[in-house]
């Protein structure tokens, strides 16, 4: 057996106001104090170990030492996630659940995707050209909401768009608050569920025909390993599983606006249509710019992991964040180079922004394919089909609020499309 030693122990009762005074910063700024990739802190009242970086994210995805099931807090459940949604399962239920996301990840189906994705953004960018500016966040989302719910199957009526763009935009942007804005993002979960139960139930009656390769027809009829339909409010849940990642790409896409006007080679690359650059280019977008800070899980049973040990039922967050910026990894993590996606062979646990490990058995996230994809199109249409002015403002972004956005949720003005 391997012997223990002491774990890095952060001293106090209660840690849960400095997580939330340093954001993305608490454990990364943790780690390097201890000069450790793990320690021990207390969080709203419950022992919590952090980890860091490959070698953690590694055994942070072995499902035979760590399991979901209630691990997440319920502020995140009721804002973020949804109650028995995929995220929270483990083993075969997982497995099974996991099967039908990734049933609607194909090639065709990521291709009809990107379509309907172009045809929104030609119908924004002609909308912009008569508006005196835009505020590019606020109608990103619109986009991506629009784009999300067609692909999705999921009928909308236009007069319905901003609010439901305001509904799942308030789930993503309440995960790290608390007081009102926490309650605003679970009153915007809850109608948004109440809605598309309706909808379950009328594809169930035969009212509603979404189309067979839709996320909305594929879990209404999905059935758990004991051969039932998933309960409605389950069903709901995961159908919003697609429409509210969707939607929150708009982050990147926002950082994808800072970085081309912050580093002006970087726009005449995109613009040469360089494939293999503009792919490069989005993952560093997706390593160095903030997006969610850590990820949680419960230990499943006792071990000992660096001769730290781990017991059972102990809380552990994976430093996202932390591990996309860990120097072990990345050569000046801090600073923002495509290039050095170039040739980049590291392993599923390295480059981490929206989780580690395999897509069909692990919990990496499903729709990370989409995001790439949404991505390429977004920077397609940014570069190569419009025009825009940037004017003076606060482009800075927050390492505190999670998740973060520029401060001026970025003004554009003076948009021209490009043929």
């Amino acid at each position: 057996m391997s012997s223990t030693g002491r774990m890095p122990q952060e001293e106090g009762i209660d840690q849960s106001l400095s997580l939330m005074r340093e954001g993305y910063m608490y454990i990364l700024n943790r780690c390097r104090s201890f000069n450790s990739n793990i320690f021990a802190t207390r969080l709203l009242g419950k022992k919590v170990i952090c980890i860091s970086g490959k070698e953690a994210a590694e055994i942070f995805y072995d499902s035979e030492r760590f399991k979901r099931k209630d691990a997440a807090p319920n502020r995140s459940i009721q804002t973020l996630f949804g109650k028995n949604g995929v995220q929270a399962l483990d083993g075969w239920a997982h497995k099974r659940r996991k099967e039908m996301f990734m049933s609607i990840m194909s090639t065709e189906e990521l291709k009809r995707l990107t379509n309907i994705l172009k045809k929104h953004w030609e119908i924004a960018i002609n909308k912009w050209q008569g508006m005196d500016k835009v505020i590019f966040y606020e109608e990103t989302k619109k986009i991506l909401c629009r784009t999300a719910c067609e692909w999705a199957g999921v009928p909308v009526q236009e007069s319905e768009i901003k609010s439901l763009t305001s509904n799942l935009g308030a789930m993503i942007e309440s995960a790290g608050t608390v007081g009102p804005n926490h309650w605003l993002g679970r009153n915007a979960r809850n109608n948004v569920e109440r809605w598309v139960q309706g909808l379950i139930e009328k594809v169930r009656h035969g009212t509603l025909n979404p189309s067979e390769n839709t996320a909305l027809h594929q879990f209404s009829w999905h059935r758990e390993l004991n051969g039932e339909l998933l309960d409605t409010e389950i069903a709901a849940v995961e159908v919003i599983n697609i429409l509210r990642p969707v939607v929150a790409i708009a982050i990147y896409i926002n950082f994808i606006v800072v970085a081309v006007n912050n580093y002006p080679k970087v726009k005449m690359k995109l613009q040469a249509s360089d494939k293999k650059y503009v792919e490069m280019f989005i993952q560093e977008v997706r390593r160095f710019y903030p997006f969610f800070p850590f990820v949680i899980a419960k230990v499943k049973t006792d071990f000992t992991w660096n001769g730290y040990r781990f017991e059972e039922g102990t809380l552990t967050l994976l430093d996202l964040y932390g591990t996309n910026h860990d120097p072990k990894t990345w050569d000046n993590p801090d600073v923002f180079e495509p290039a050095r996606f170039s040739d980049w062979k590291g392993s599923p646990f390295g480059f981490i922004p929206q989780g580690g490990g395999d897509y069909f058995l692990g919990h990496r996230c499903a729709g990370e394919w989409v995001t790439i994809e949404v991505m390429k199109v977004s920077v397609d249409c940014l570069v190569n089909h419009m025009d825009y002015e940037v004017p003076a403002q606060d482009l800075s972004y927050s390492m505190v609020s999670m998740p973060s956005i520029p401060r001026s949720k970025i003004i554009i003005k003076n948009v021209k499309g490009k043929i």
